[in-house]
């Protein structure tokens, strides 16, 4: 089933741009040299053309060929924010977690997993075990896609209750020194901090000082 459409990703292949590419994602698969709206376009034609089991068994394909635009088509065609029924769609994103190896590949799937997560707040049940994984990047995917958290300006109780458990787990990141779990702390206050400063400022009170200075510059930049 994937042929059709990995041929239209490698029509496109560039060498020379793959190549770069390999070199700034640091991350051994193959490459084939596309940008990011080149994907886009040719996504959003696949799915307006494929029902959503279409569309899974399809992500669940590209995925398996470790291609990164292969694996990026795979996270896009899962964005749409309406998707019923989206169970297999969440199951499908869930299960992609352990293979993170890298920053732009795990964004991508958690800017889909944020939709699913919006559409039924419950799923954060699904999420809380990442926070305790021993994989980092399954550990820093708990942050990113409970960013929406982040953004509302009049969240109600239930909201509240979600905000208030992933400062719960961000707390518990903050003894890990690894860069990138700093980074998604500080992005995940930097984020809150343009709606809830107060939340911000009670987080960097208590934990501030064992953050890396980094991240607490960050995280505090827009609190004044």
């Amino acid at each position: 089933m994937i042929d059709p459409y990995l041929d239209q990703l490698t029509a496109l292949a560039d060498p020379e741009r793959a190549t770069g590419m390999a070199a700034y994602h640091k991350v051994e698969r193959r490459y084939l040299g596309l940008s990011n709206p080149q994907v886009t376009d040719l996504v959003k034609g696949w799915r307006q053309a494929l029902t959503v089991d279409e569309r899974v068994a399809l992500a669940a394909g590209l995925w398996q060929t470790d291609i990164y635009e292969a694996r990026l088509a795979a996270a896009k065609l899962l964005e749409q924010a309406r998707i019923r029924p989206d169970a297999a769609v969440w199951d499908l994103i869930q299960s992609w977690v352990p293979d993170f190896d890298s920053w732009a590949l795990a964004d991508h799937v958690c800017i889909s997993g944020m939709k699913r997560l919006s559409a039924d707040p419950s799923r954060i049940d699904d999420v809380a075990p990442w926070t305790r994984s021993e994989h980092m990047w399954t550990r820093r995917a708990a942050l990113v896609i409970t960013l929406p958290w982040t953004k509302q300006n009049n969240p109600k109780p239930a909201d509240l209750e979600i905000r208030d458990r992933v400062l719960g787990w961000a707390a518990g990141y903050v003894p890990d020194r690894q860069w990138f779990i700093q980074k998604a702390i500080a992005w995940w206050l930097r984020e809150l901090s343009k709606h809830d400063a107060p939340r911000v400022r009670a987080f960097l009170d208590q934990h501030g000082a064992a953050m890396k200075p980094f991240a607490r510059k960050e995280a505090g930049k827009y609190l004044g």
